[in-house]
């Protein structure tokens, strides 16, 4: 392939003429060397600038400052984007400075010559498509490329939510089928009073019930862009009418009610609903988190552990020791969660730095905001298809930890008081003994009064009788 020339106004360079992108990607791609990780690693972020530049297009088009021939040739090179094509294209690392000059740069080249061949003409023909004059036209960085990290983390959002579907789905038909299973309940490691194993489960997937809620809301909230606020949210070098029209063509694109934001000038420099957003995956995060440490330990053993549930053995777990199988799966979750977590911390960072008119930082956002998208949604999947829906219950281990516990001494308080209860729990401790037999031998209650107290069934739930004086 040859080459072209191209030019901005700090000079001019040699493109291959193999790639569609122009001189601006190119000085991006010499100055950025951050992640490691390009625009082309998120194709659903593409997708959703291509989604946004396609309903500007329409929007100039129907207010007339755009020429119908050159808008159509954009919209079809946009339609080109969303279906995935020119991926590879996306050169840009997601660590930029220029709150994502770059990247809006590199979609409007990659649009403009695409569109360019489409028209009949050579990459880099700018004189018939300009980058800036038509495929930016009537926007700014500062509005194409926030709104455009809303439109693509709504879009992953509704990935993540059917994530978490799958996971309390597959939560709840286990916390139905260990229904009946008593085990012991633990607070601080210590044996508390029992439980099931069915209300272990429950209660797992009532968190996941409770976050997929909160996303919810939080998706809404990136429902609300800053189009038409071009440069710092007045509106300058753009058609009155067109901010009213381009949230609806965006809806006729991608079927999402989205809106312009109340205050164009508040909302360019605010990106505090992307901090929203990540507060809300943290949680969820710290959720899934606790869920995989909890299964983690009802599963350890085989022997020396609780053994209360086998984890799906997925591979071996030592190079030294034959017949070890470790928790891979609710660890390799453990550590998607913490990435999450830490990069709220990223994000909150990021977002604080705004100043003036403009966060110039925004691309810190992004990145880690994408990240946690996909890991959390990564997460999900896994811990739900090859831990949770293939696990099983060790049903004698469990009952054997409640008929073993000095803890279900709890249940003798509404009779005895906590006293004598204590003084019971004590010996027991001492001695080996267990509760019911010390209780027997003091003579406090009659045997089958004491058997009928310590049936684990009768330890579910709320069974106050009337103090003995005895």
């Amino acid at each position: 392939m040859g080459t072209r020339k191209e030019h901005d106004f700090i000079g001019e360079l040699e493109i291959s003429d193999d790639v569609y992108y122009g001189v601006q990607t190119f000085r991006a791609v010499e100055n950025f060397h951050m992640s490691g990780r390009k625009l082309k690693d998120y194709p659903f972020f593409i997708k959703a600038f291509a989604q946004i530049k396609k309903a500007a297009a329409l929007a100039n088009k129907e207010v007339g400052v755009l020429d119908a021939q050159k808008a159509d040739a954009i919209i079809k090179a946009c339609d080109r984007l969303i279906a995935g094509e020119f991926i590879d294209q996306f050169v840009v690392d997601m660590i930029q400075g220029g709150a994502g000059t770059s990247t809006n740069m590199n979609v409007n080249e990659v649009l403009t010559n695409i569109a360019l061949e489409s028209m009949g003409h050579k990459k880099g023909e700018y004189q018939y498509l300009h980058p800036n004059d038509h495929t930016n036209l009537g926007q700014s960085t500062n509005d194409t490329y926030p709104s455009s990290i809303k439109v693509a983390t709504h879009a992953k959002l509704g990935d993540l939510l059917k994530a978490m579907e799958e996971l309390k789905n597959e939560l709840e038909i286990k916390a139905k089928d260990f229904k009946d299973m008593i085990k012991m309940g633990r607070t601080e490691l210590e044996d508390a009073v029992p439980t099931t194993l069915g209300n272990t489960f429950n209660a797992f997937a009532t968190y996941i019930k409770t976050d997929i809620e909160r996303l919810t809301y939080a998706r809404s909230v990136m429902e609300t862009l800053n189009m038409g606020a071009t440069a710092i949210g007045t509106g300058i070098n753009c058609h009155p009418d067109y901010k009213n029209l381009v949230e609806k063509k965006l809806k006729e694109i991608t079927g999402v009610e989205y809106k312009p934001a109340a205050d164009l000038i508040a909302a360019t420099q605010d990106t505090a609903d992307f901090v929203f957003v990540s507060g809300a995956l943290k949680t969820a995060a710290v959720r899934l988190n606790k869920i995989a440490n909890d299964m983690r330990l009802m599963n350890s053993g085989p022997r020396c552990g609780l053994g209360e549930i086998n984890l799906p053995k997925m591979q071996p777990g030592s190079s030294i020791m034959p017949g070890k199988v470790n928790p891979v799966i609710c660890e390799v979750v453990q550590e998607a969660c913490y990435e999450v977590i830490g990069n709220d911390t990223t994000i909150m960072l990021c977002s604080e730095r705004g100043e003036f008119e403009l966060n110039a930082v925004e691309p810190g956002i992004a990145y880690a905001l994408f990240n946690s998208l996909v890991i959390l949604e990564n997460a999900m999947k896994t811990l739900a298809q090859k831990a949770v829906k293939h696990l099983t219950a060790n049903a004698e281990a469990c009952k054997q930890s409640v008929l073993n516990s000095i803890g279900i001494v709890t249940a003798f308080n509404p009779v005895l008081g906590y006293e004598k209860s204590a003084s019971i729990a004590k010996e027991a401790l001492q001695t080996g003994k267990a509760v019911g037999d010390i209780c027997l031998e003091r003579g406090y209650l009659p045997k089958e009064e004491i058997d009928k107290i310590l049936d684990p069934k009768n330890m579910l739930n709320p069974q106050m009788k009337k103090k003995r004086d005895a």
